[in-house]
């Protein structure tokens, strides 16, 4: 099942879309399990506007989670997950202008597979993970660099407005066990990975991370980014793709040029 949540009318919505392009209302919110889905109206992608698929409490970000990323950058693999937590004022949607505050600055894409959860869990084992999650979606963890190396931190790195873009949709019955992640700037693949890559399944995080906080419905997890990230600049276009998902795609511009 495909979900998206979408502005109709000045008014969010969730809803499902079908193949045949038709959108349907959900009625309630996503962790209401099975889905109350409206029989009308059926609307068209041309009445709506794509909003970010989720309203997370929390983005949690995985570092070095991919062999070929940790290689790359000449590190060791961690022996446990390499987590920081992103405001979710930085989420940001299908379509949506990714702003650069500081144009001297090193900013770059890192496409990843996103983990989006569908039930409140807390101390959960790793066999019971998939029972708490909604669904997958693409995100770009668009990174300040320059702030990253002069803080030794991730927290204002990850932090600007608009640097997580997450869509454009939910997809719930996603196999992940060797899919595919393609990142592309202006048309030119950057990133090429694959999720049998991942150092620590999408299993082990959920009932990792909930040992630590509880997730909720609507939380995101971006899972890690596979080798090949790169610096973004005013005008770029950058695309994220994952089959079954879709493609993820975001303008960058300067905050001197909004």
């Amino acid at each position: 099942m495909k979900i998206i949540r979408f502005d109709y009318k000045g008014q969010a919505n969730y809803g499902v879309l079908e193949e045949s392009g038709k959108i349907k209302k959900i009625k309630g919110t996503i962790d209401e399990i099975p889905l109350n889905i409206c029989s009308s109206p059926v609307l068209n992608s041309e009445e709506i506007t794509l909003l970010a698929p989720c309203e997370p409490t929390k983005i949690i970000g995985v570092g070095l989670n991919f062999i070929d990323h940790i290689e790359s950058v000449g590190l060791n693999i961690p022996e446990e997950p390499y987590i920081f937590i992103r405001p979710s004022s930085s989420l940001n949607a299908h379509n949506g202008t990714v702003i650069i505050n500081n144009p001297d600055h090193y900013v770059q894409y890192e496409g990843e597979l996103a983990v989006v959860m569908g039930k409140k869990c807390s101390k959960i084992d790793p066999k019971e993970a998939r029972k708490h999650i909604l669904g997958y979606t693409c995100a770009n963890d668009v990174t300040d660099k320059t702030l990253f190396l002069k803080d030794g931190h991730f927290g204002r790195g990850k932090a600007f407005d608009t640097h997580c873009p997450v869509g454009p949709l939910i997809e719930t019955e996603l196999d992940i066990s060797s899919v595919s992640i393609t990142t592309t700037v202006n048309g030119e693949i950057r990133q090429n990975g694959t999720v049998k890559n991942m150092v620590f399944s999408v299993e082990f995080l959920v009932s990792f991370l909930s040992e630590i906080m509880t997730l909720y419905p609507g939380d995101l997890i971006i899972t890690g980014s596979p080798a090949g990230v790169g610096p973004l600049v005013g005008g770029d276009v950058v695309e994220v793709a994952i089959p079954g998902i879709g493609t993820l795609f975001n303008q960058v511009l300067y905050s001197n040029e909004v």
